[in-house]
C-alpha cells in the first residue's frame, strides 16, 4: 500500500514546496527578516501560520504523516494562500478525496446574465444549492411564467414550487421521479453545507407541509440533479418533452445554471410558439 501511494507523496511535498516558494513573508503579514538561502517562506513560517508544529509540518511535506485530516489540510492552505482549485488539489493529493465545499454568498455574475439573455430560445434559470431561483431568462418566464423566481412567492425556489404549488402532479407528468430527484438532491447538497440555516428552513417547511417528501428524506435518498428529460402537460401548448442540464460554476458560489431543451421536434415547435408569443401560465420548473 505505501509503494502505491509513494507517487501522490512526492506530488504533495513538491506541491507544498512550491507553494511556499512563490510567497514572500510580506506577503502573508510577516516580517522579512535576514537573507534566505531558498525564495519564499520557510517552512517554520508555514507551520506558524496554519497553527501547526514545526515537525508536523516537515513531515507533512516528506509524506510521513499518513491521512491528514481536513481541518488541518484547511489551515495549510491558508496559510499558504491557495486558490479554490489549488485548495481542492492539496485535498485530493494529500486525503485521496475532495474537500467540502466553501459557499461564497456572491450576486449572480455580470457575465453569466449576459449568457442568460443571450439564450433567447432557451428557458435558463441559475439557482443555488437550496433551489432559491437567483436569476432567469425571458424564455424561462415564457416557459414557466410571470411568477417564476418571484422573491417571497413559491416560484422563488424550484423545490417548493414542485412540492407545494397546486396542480404541479398534473402538470409534471413525470412528478414522482423529479420530485424523488429533487428531494435526493437536497440531502446530497445538506451534507455539503450542514450548517446553512436558509437550506434548513426549506427542508423544514417541505417535510412539515409534504407527506411525498418526508417520505423520500427519511429513506435517505441521495442523488444529484445533473440531467434528465420530462414531460410537462403545458395549459396551451399542449404537452412538451423537454431535457434538462444543470451545468455548475466553478467557484465557490455553489451556483448551477439549468438549461431546458427540448426533446423532439413537437417541443421545439411548441416552444418556439411560446417565445414568441405573450406570458402564459406558471407550470413549475
Amino acid at each position: 500500500m505505501a509503494s502505491q501511494r509513494s507517487p501522490q507523496r512526492a506530488e504533495l511535498g513538491e506541491f507544498l514546496r512550491a507553494m511556499r516558494a512563490r510567497l514572500r513573508p510580506g506577503d502573508v503579514g510577516l516580517p522579512d527578516v535576514g537573507r534566505r538561502r531558498t525564495p519564499g517562506l520557510r517552512r517554520q513560517e508555514v507551520a506558524q501560520l496554519a497553527a501547526v508544529s514545526i515537525d508536523w509540518y516537515i513531515r507533512l511535506e516528506q509524506g510521513r504523516v499518513g491521512t491528514p485530516g481536513a481541518a488541518v489540510l484547511d489551515a495549510v492552505a491558508q496559510a499558504l494562500r491557495l486558490s479554490p482549485s489549488e485548495r481542492h488539489h492539496l485535498h485530493l493529493i494529500a486525503r485521496d478525496e475532495t474537500p467540502v465545499a466553501r459557499h461564497l454568498s456572491v450576486p449572480v455574475g455580470d457575465s453569466l446574465r449576459v449568457l442568460l439573455a443571450g439564450m433567447p430560445l432557451i428557458p435558463a434559470y441559475v439557482v443555488d444549492f437550496r433551489f432559491d431561483v437567483l436569476a432567469h431568462n425571458a424564455a424561462a418566464t415564457a416557459l414557466f411564467g410571470a411568477a417564476f423566481g418571484t422573491a417571497g412567492e413559491l416560484g422563488g425556489n424550484t423545490a417548493r414550487v414542485l412540492f407545494l404549488e397546486p396542480g404541479m402532479r398534473e402538470v409534471q407528468m413525470d412528478w414522482a421521479r423529479v420530485a424523488r430527484e429533487t428531494v435526493g438532491n437536497l440531502r446530497a447538497n445538506l451534507a455539503r453545507h450542514p450548517d446553512d440555516p436558509r437550506l434548513h428552513e426549506v427542508i423544514a417547511e417541505l417535510r412539515d407541509r409534504s407527506a411525498e417528501f418526508t417520505a423520500w428524506w427519511d429513506d435517505h435518498t441521495v442523488k444529484q440533479r445533473a440531467h434528465g428529460r420530462k414531460r410537462i402537460r403545458h395549459p396551451v401548448v399542449g404537452e412538451l418533452a423537454l431535457c434538462y442540464d444543470t451545468l455548475a460554476t466553478l467557484d465557490d458560489s455553489d451556483q448551477c445554471l439549468i438549461a431546458v431543451t427540448p426533446a423532439d421536434p413537437a417541443a421545439e415547435d411548441g416552444l418556439r410558439r411560446l417565445m414568441t408569443g405573450p406570458g402564459l401560465h406558471a407550470i413549475g420548473a
